[in-house]
């Protein structure tokens, strides 16, 4: 894009049908904040737990130096400790970041950073950081994710995630000491290596999603895919079903107390688009972070081949930082799921009753 030329592209920043999430701020602004609209009124609201998972994302092996507070201040929607129905709007100061150390990435194209694509589609960028595409905004996602989580355990629905794998590493029970040591070794090289995040959502009911274009596992894809350094999803057994024969994959069905259930949960905990009332069980892949120590060859805006070795405080990998967005993100979509699936059930009993 011409330096001269006007950009009149905007930028979509919410997410959500009924429960809407709408984001702003940079990993280097004053704040970073969000307003999570359609969240239902009468729900406790527990502040200490919202700090307790950002301060989850921080605790994390090999992560980066910058310890930011991440004390949330909500401004609205929030009432002698339950919510309103109102919009909750609120933010989360930034007061760690130290711009000068991206002094030298001004005009230079980061590897497999969103540098060149921003300057493309909006003929400027944020170099501070990664500006709006710093993993930085995450902990907005946090914070309405956790809302999201208070208002589904008064369904009975919990979520949790672990890491799975760092590398070729499998990591069982999401014990991450297993994987100290070749984190360690990683960071030393000045390299960064990748991950997968697996996710179980339990006491989903039958119904959640749509059988066309709202699949719930289409929606699932859609957040963890827009997680930072997201590069892959699978629900239930995923990529290794295409290995498998019909009779191997299918999930038979049987009588258990009662209630139809299935005896394998091959896919996941949904069929046809739908929740089944199993187990909603799905993985992530993170690609490596690609701020990197070792010297690689890139452009800079000058269109003049150069060298980068990136310095300041990142990750060595991503996969741990990104348990606790992946819950919160998985929240946002279910809780969103379930009142969308309640709209038009009263709606359907409605129509029924006037016809």
């Amino acid at each position: 894009m011409e330096k001269d030329a006007v950009a009149v592209i905007t930028m979509s920043n919410s997410f959500g049908k009924i429960l809407t999430l709408t984001t702003f701020g940079e990993s280097h602004g004053q704040v970073v904040g969000g307003v999570l609209d359609g969240f239902p009124a009468g729900i406790t609201i527990d502040e200490t737990f919202v700090y307790e998972q950002l301060q989850r994302r921080k605790e994390m092996p090999m992560a980066t130096p910058r310890k930011e507070d991440d004390k949330p201040e909500f401004l609205s929607g929030i009432y002698e400790g339950r919510s309103t129905g109102a919009p909750i709007a609120f933010i989360i100061k930034n007061n760690q970041f130290r711009s000068a150390d991206y002094d030298d990435l001004r005009d230079v194209f980061r590897p497999s950073h969103a540098d060149y694509t921003y300057l493309q589609k909006y003929g400027l960028r944020d170099h501070r950081g990664g500006g709006r595409s710093s993993a930085r905004t995450l902990v907005v996602r946090i914070v309405a994710g956790c809302l999201a989580q208070m208002a589904l355990q008064q369904q009975g629905i919990k979520i949790h995630a672990y890491v799975s794998q760092i590398g070729n590493l499998q990591i069982a029970d999401g014990d991450l000491q297993s994987a100290e040591p070749l984190l360690r070794d990683v960071a030393s090289a000045g390299d960064s290596i990748g991950g997968c995040v697996q996710c179980i959502a339990t006491g989903c009911p039958i119904g959640l999603g749509e059988p066309e274009f709202d699949k719930l596992h289409a929606s699932l894809a859609q957040a963890m895919m827009s997680i930072h350094a997201a590069k892959g999803f699978e629900i239930g057994d995923g990529f290794a079903l295409a290995a498998k024969r019909g009779s191997e994959a299918n999930d038979c069905f049987t009588i258990s107390n009662n209630q139809i259930r299935t005896t394998t949960n091959h896919s996941g905990g949904v069929l046809g688009g739908i929740s089944n009332g199993e187990e909603i069980v799905f993985r992530v892949a993170f690609k490596p972070i690609p701020s990197i120590q070792i010297k690689q060859q890139t452009v800079n805006t000058a269109s003049e081949r150069c060298e980068i070795a990136i310095k300041g405080r990142h990750d060595v990998c991503a996969a741990p930082r990104a348990v606790p967005v992946v819950e919160c993100m998985t929240a946002l979509v279910l809780l969103d799921a379930l009142l969308l699936h309640r709209s038009r059930k009263n709606f359907s009993s409605l129509s029924h009753d006037n016809p």
